[in-house]
């Protein structure tokens, strides 16, 4: 029995796995907050004494770099520890990998139902794959072909300088570095970024926060989800709120296509984590993608590249099962060059 997690900043998502039940049939799931526990080990131990079942090893997608078995979450005050878990929770073995790093783990096992296409592209069999997720905070992964499948590598990337595409962004740019000192992507291009960006926008005059809106703002504790419903509404989309999602889609549009050129991802880039799927329309507007083509000379090249949303919303949690499975992803269709 496998015990598998994808372990956010926001929220914590279980699932047990067997091989015989396979990698998308779970025996049981659930997701409770992240903020409602102290540790790791104690959001485990509820959720295996809730499902009444025991696991043999167990492993788990963690919102933060990994390094000899350790990790400290980014967005939350756990250190988590290979060791000190397989101990608590009496396993046999357990494993920590990065919860995008876990995203890429799944990216070989994706079907058509999965994902929505942004832009089709002409994928070279083999190629590199990127993974860029916005979510809490923004995660990047890539993956590359080892001759016989291909591998997930985990990186930090999210957490490079921001680097502004137009003059919008390097206001914004300006505005959060007194503010913050260092401004990486992940302060532009995730949920914290949206709340930046809106604040910006809000501070620098640059839109109007309707009163209803800041007084129903004051009742939440995360803005973000507010902020995209407004945007979105259809009979009556909030300005500033629609301005905001305008200027994160571009600056994610950007980063996409960064990342796409830095690891020459020829199979293609993939937009996972929590944002993207809410945001489709967004996503959809011609700005989104020519904010991934606008690479001078390079442009060509990235044309070619195809850009996939994935709307699974286990896509982390089936990831960190997979590496405990170890299953074989179906072939998938892709053209050569």
């Amino acid at each position: 029995m496998l015990l598998a997690g994808d372990i956010g900043g926001t929220k914590l998502h279980f699932g047990l796995f067997s091989k015989e039940r396979g990698l998308r049939r779970p025996l049981v799931e659930a997701v409770y907050p992240s903020i409602g526990f102290g540790s790791l080990e104690e959001a485990v131990g509820l959720f295996l004494e809730q499902s009444g079942r025991r696991a043999t090893k167990a492993v788990f997608g963690v919102a933060g770099p990994v390094f000899r078995g350790k990790s400290q979450i980014t967005n939350l005050p756990w250190v988590i520890d290979e060791t000190r878990l397989r101990d608590t929770l009496k396993m046999r073995a357990v494993r920590l990998i990065n919860d995008v790093e876990a995203i890429a783990c799944f990216v070989p096992f994706l079907r058509k139902q999965d994902l929505v296409t942004l832009q089709a592209g002409v994928p070279i069999r083999h190629g590199a794959l990127a993974v860029i997720a916005p979510g809490t905070g923004l995660g990047e992964a890539y993956l590359t072909w080892d001759g016989r499948k291909y591998r997930a590598c985990p990186s930090e990337g999210g957490h490079a300088d921001f680097a502004p595409a137009t003059p919008a962004e390097n206001e914004l740019l300006a505005y959060l570095r007194d503010r913050q000192g260092h401004v990486s992507y992940e302060r532009v291009c995730s949920g914290m970024g949206i709340a930046n960006i809106y604040a910006f926008l809000k501070e620098r005059g640059l839109a109007v926060e309707p009163d209803a809106l800041g007084e129903a703002l004051t009742r939440e504790t995360d803005p973000v989800p507010l902020i995209v419903e407004k945007a979105l509404d259809r009979e009556f989309p909030c300005d500033i709120c629609v301005r905001s999602l305008d200027l994160f889609t571009s600056i994610l549009g950007s980063e996409a296509g960064n990342v796409a050129l830095k690891i020459l991802a020829t199979g293609g880039v993939y937009l996972g984590g929590g944002i993207p799927p809410r945001i489709l329309p967004f996503l959809e507007k011609a700005q989104f993608t020519e904010a991934f083509l606008r690479k001078g000379r390079m442009r060509d090249l990235v044309a070619q590249i195809p850009l996939h949303v994935i709307t699974n919303p286990k896509a982390a949690l089936l990831g960190a099962a997979a590496q405990g499975l170890k299953p074989e992803p179906r072939p998938r269709s892709r053209s050569s060059k």
